[in-house]
């Protein structure tokens, strides 16, 4: 935590505070106009550290009455969940002690637990060969807009993926690929009535079929929009649309889902063209009317996959394009759910909807751009955008290295030709900042304590690791008038986003249940073996293959010794008997590249082959006991 009697910290001129003049309250001026900002983009492409040499220094001189701390045997009152980045993780965090509780293993391989090597694991990942994801968007289920805290879903951008956690057990249990698409970015729940819906944006466009023969057809290029079941994690339907979509969101009411697009006149596949237009657009999906197409069976499927797909393209009835500008980058939903709000990215400015007003524009009574009540100008960057529940708006601006708050009233106001005072403060942050999120912000629960930005460049905020620098997370205290910077910590890699939710909504379990269906099919092939889970320790030899089950209870197994001969394929299962929380076991066998985590109650599986003579040990790699180091076992090796 940050000692606000530290005199080291930097402080900025009260002056850019001040709730006025909101475009000169930025350090700096706006570009003149989207060319200008197209090359300072460029610019930043070409080298970061022209933008990024001035100090962002925090305003930490009213920070002595924003100290949160948690103390020692005092518990966080939010779970945070982080994405990994390019580790392919989720991590949980508390907040707003910001200490990190736990990591869960999702597109990656963690030795620790012996994720992605277990059998139940590979389960999981449907023996899928790509461990190398790119994390990105976790987000929580919902009933009626409340987190219900039953699962986590989150993307692999990297492989077209998206997975489920079950938050009881704070495992991943479903791993899904995404057919027809390449590179899975936004994803976001259906809030209403409850997440039948996961629905997710995949962002590159490319030919169908996409085998060689079109490659230089550029017009044969599209991308989809694609509703995954939340409870099956099957692919229920796909809309293709017009340009790259970016991030997504649903509303309040369960009708509409809309997502951010760029390159919308669909000509742009470099740098520069894919920015070419001065307004791109936001595409609303009409749920109700995509989901009777699919029932009234006005679909098509394509190569390789039984998915409904349903065309949205301009002029469709199932979907509206309402241009925005430039290059939008997030949408995010007012908690009210009145509004949503598109983040421009190329322009100073983000764009407010009117949701009510879509039914209107679905009915063909009104235009478009009549949806739009406010586009507020704010600064340079902006990219996401967080709400407090008290009627005011937070946004990243990546390029001024600042969270602007601002009041929604006041900018719709202020749109319709009042004064423009709607910016309440400008709070910098180190450096260029990303998603923010506030706690409960993505719900009706808002409640408008803290905000965390995460930022994607550190620089000098940290002891020196090496050309690799961490990212910078940083916790703001939003419950007052003035945002207060409380917190400033490293993370690693580049946690592309989290959400924040009140601890009341998590129950996770202390100990597993004998019957839970994650090791399942293990306790199908016990039963077909004849063996019972929780007493027997046998080894059952089926030609080639040893099948070896045994107990655990701290600090021995219930069995020290078995035979197997040269090449065999042994499978372990292992039941860890101990029904004390935190009484976790661990199965290593020495050179074989195998290790994993068994927890209390739980039954785990790992299979190898023994393709070394002689004595093999395994041991517990997860302290048990006193005696837990005496706990092992020899794998003898027949020849």
């Amino acid at each position: 935590m940050i000692d606000p009697n530290d005199k080291n910290l930097p402080v900025v001129d009260a002056e850019e505070n001040k709730a006025s003049e909101h475009v000169k309250m930025s350090r700096r001026l706006f570009l003149g106009g989207s060319t200008a900002m197209v090359g300072a983009v460029g610019a930043i492409g070409a080298g970061l550290g022209s933008v990024m040499s001035s100090p962002a220094l925090a305003d930490n001189s009213h920070a002595a009455t924003a100290v949160h701390t948690v103390g020692p045997g005092e518990l966080d009152e939010y779970y945070g969940f982080w994405s990994g980045g390019q580790s392919g993780e989720v991590r949980i965090i508390g907040v707003p002690s910001m200490r990190e509780l736990m990591r869960i293993p999702v597109f990656n391989v963690d030795s620790a637990t012996g994720y992605g090597l277990t059998n139940e694991s590979k389960e999981v990942l449907n023996q899928s060969p790509h461990l190398a994801g790119d994390s990105h968007h976790p987000h929580m289920s919902m009933t009626d807009g409340h987190y219900d805290g039953k699962y986590i879903f989150i993307n692999d951008k990297a492989n077209s993926r998206v997975a489920r956690i079950r938050c009881d057990i704070m495992k991943t249990d479903k791993i899904i690929d995404v057919p027809n698409v390449q590179a899975v970015h936004g994803l976001r729940v259906q809030k209403v009535p409850y997440t039948k819906y996961v629905f997710v944006n995949a962002e590159f466009t490319f030919p169908h079929p996409n085998d060689g023969s079109k490659m230089n057809d550029i017009d044969s290029y599209y991308t989809m929009f694609s509703a995954i079941d939340a409870e099956t994690m099957t692919v229920a339907w796909q809309v293709i649309v017009d340009g790259n979509l970016d991030n997504t969101d649903a509303d309040y009411t369960g009708k509409y889902a809309f997502s951010t697009c760029y390159n919308s006149k669909d000509e742009g596949i470099d740098f520069v063209g894919t920015m070419r237009n001065e307004r791109d657009h936001l595409v609303i999906f009409n749920i109700e009317r995509i989901e009777a197409a699919v029932k009234a069976g006005n679909f098509q499927t394509l190569a390789g996959s039984d998915v409904p797909v349903v065309n949205g393209r301009k002029g469709s009835d199932l979907t509206a394009y309402v241009p925005v500008p430039k290059s939008p980058h997030g949408i995010n939903t007012a908690p009210d759910g009145k509004y949503c709000v598109v983040n421009g990215k190329l322009s100073p400015t983000v764009s407010m909807l009117e949701i009510a007003k879509f039914d209107d524009l679905f009915a063909g009574k009104i235009e478009p751009r009549d949806t739009i009540v406010a586009e507020v100008e704010l600064g340079l960057g902006p990219l996401h955008t967080a709400f407090d529940g008290r009627g005011n708006a937070y946004t990243t601006l990546f390029i001024d290295s600042q969270i602007c708050k601002w009041d929604i009233q006041k900018a719709i106001e202020a749109y319709q030709g009042g004064e423009a005072n709607y910016i309440l403060q400008k709070l910098d942050v180190h450096y260029q900042p990303g998603h923010n999120h506030t706690t409960m912000g993505e719900t009706r629960d808002a409640d408008g304590k803290y905000l965390v930005s995460l930022c994607k460049f550190s620089k000098d905020r940290f002891l020196p690791v090496g050309p690799l620098h961490p990212e910078n997370d940083q916790l703001i205290d939003i419950s007052g008038d003035e945002m207060k910077l409380i917190h400033d910590g490293p993370t690693y890699a580049e946690p592309h986003d989290c959400m924040m939710v009140h601890r009341s909504k998590v129950k996770p379990s202390k100990i597993w249940t004998r019957d839970d269906p994650y090791f399942a099919t293990t306790r199908a092939m016990a039963a077909k073996d004849g063996i019972t889970l929780e007493t027997d320790n046998k080894v059952i030899r089926d030609g080639n293959k040893v099948r070896v089950y045994m107990t655990s209870v701290a600090p021995v197994y219930g069995m020290d010794t078995f035979n197997v001969k040269l090449g065999n394929e042994v499978t372990v299962i292992i039941t860890n008997m101990d029904s004390v929380e935190d009484v976790t076991h661990g199965f290593c066998m020495v050179n074989h590249g195998v290790q994993m985590e068994i927890g209390p109650q739980q039954t785990a599986s790992i299979t190898f082959t023994a393709d070394k003579p002689g004595v093999q040990w395994y041991y517990c790699n997860w302290f048990c006991h006193a005696l837990h180091m005496e706990m092992r076992g020899r794998m003898l090796v027949e020849v």
